[in-house]
């Protein structure tokens, strides 16, 4: 038999990190390549106890539930918002399989095929991803260490009409940065005034080096929810454990209305269980003070890198060094292909995900995120050592 198969489907490029992690399989590889979070730091007790205290209250645990989400943890989920300032109902509240899915469910719910949708430059792979299946036109608006310029922003409003803005302000995937609060406030007041709707994706904004800084977030400096431009998505997957698949996105009701309309054809509800066990576990477990010590850790071992590749000095070798999330972006010398270099690397057995895979056109070429909350000590070193045998090797050649 011969399949006809989607053209949007079959023109989608595979996830260079879902590619990358299938290559290291079963070899020594050291892997700054996935975002994975440290196994060690897994609060794998507190969740076992967590799915006791669900599985004591009977089959029910194991039913059907609501397409929205589990009530009780929603309502948790209200009163951390408020602590942000983000003052929300459980109506304004739709839990997802993770955050990947709150951005396919709202881009389904906001866009048609041919619209354009706006983000920064570089951005998170996975929503180009997202974008290109729903055969959206993606627009890379300039940016800076401060966020997306504003200047460019409306540019390309004025010429495009885009359908939606989609950005990662706080320790941004890949280059770590945050936005300024003044560049925030600028974007927002922009696509509130031209009507385009913003989608602030906050994966990673826990995961503070400073905690005497903070990040107000879009969302909590518009005037109202109810008719506001910005929708706030998070997930669990980097506080508590990527495998609870567990995500949320907040917003105007009329749209986590239809958006729950859309996840009812795509799976009817995320996973009960994993709402329950995470409803058990913020009962009673002292998630904020988790997350400090997660903080602490990965700032350690964010340091730990830094401090690595200073002393391997590379000529030509730069980096910014993040004040939070999970990852560190470097420049090689001017002339260098990251994709190239990583044909390179793997065989010494280490691996990063190369710049271009964040771009929606013309891509940096010399650029290379490496993810520093998977590994430590001796493998952190040693994976260091190895990617600058590559890159010496890699130079010498070129």
């Amino acid at each position: 038999m011969e399949y006809r198969i989607s053209p949007r489907v079959g023109s989608l490029q595979s996830s260079a990190v879902r590619d990358i992690l299938k290559l290291t399989q079963g070899k020594d590889m050291i892997s700054f390549a996935g975002g994975l979070p440290a196994e060690e730091l897994f609060p794998i007790e507190a969740v076992r106890a967590a799915a006791d205290r669900v599985f004591s209250t009977g089959k029910g645990a194991l039913q059907y539930g609501l397409t929205e989400g589990f009530v009780p943890l929603r309502e948790q989920l209200c009163g951390r918002m408020a602590a942000k300032q983000m003052k929300v109902t459980i109506d304004h509240m739709l839990l997802t399989t993770g955050s990947q899915q709150a951005i396919d469910l709202l881009v389904g719910v906001l866009t048609e095929p041919g619209d354009v949708v706006l983000v920064e430059r570089p951005t998170y792979l996975a929503s180009l991803q997202v974008f290109a299946l729903h055969g959206l036109q993606v627009v890379a608006c300039d940016s800076d260490e401060h966020g997306i310029i504003p200047e460019s922003a409306s540019e390309l409003i004025a010429k495009h009409k885009p359908a939606l803005l989609y950005s990662v302000p706080t320790f941004g995937n890949p280059t770590g940065r945050v936005w300024s609060e003044e560049r925030r406030k600028q974007i927002l007041q922009i696509c509130t005034e031209q009507q385009v709707p913003i989608l602030e994706d906050d994966p990673y904004g826990d995961i503070k080096f400073h905690e005497d800084e903070t990040y107000p977030s879009m969302f909590s400096m518009q005037d109202s929810v109810d008719g506001g431009a910005v929708f706030y998505t998070s997930t669990f997957s980097k506080t508590v454990a990527p495998a609870l698949r567990t995500g949320w996105i907040i917003g105007d009701t009329s749209v986590i209305r239809m958006m729950a309309k859309a996840k009812q054809a795509a799976d009817l509800h995320s996973s009960t269980l994993d709402q329950q066990v995470l409803h058990q576990l913020l009962a009673g477990f002292d998630l904020d003070a988790h997350i400090a010590v997660i903080s602490k850790d990965y700032k350690a071992r964010m340091l730990e890198m830094d401090q690595l590749l200073q002393k391997q000095a590379v000529d030509g070798l730069v980096w910014e060094k993040p004040k939070g999330g999970m990852f560190l972006w470097a420049q090689l010398p001017e002339g260098l292909d990251a994709e190239a270099l990583l044909k390179a690397a793997v065989p010494k057995g280490v691996a990063f995900v190369p710049g271009s895979s964040f771009y929606a056109r013309e891509p940096q070429r010399n650029s290379m995120r490496l993810n520093y909350t998977y590994n430590t000590g001796a493998r952190t070193e040693q994976g260091i050592v190895r990617l600058v045998e590559a890159i010496s090797e890699f130079t010498a050649r070129s």
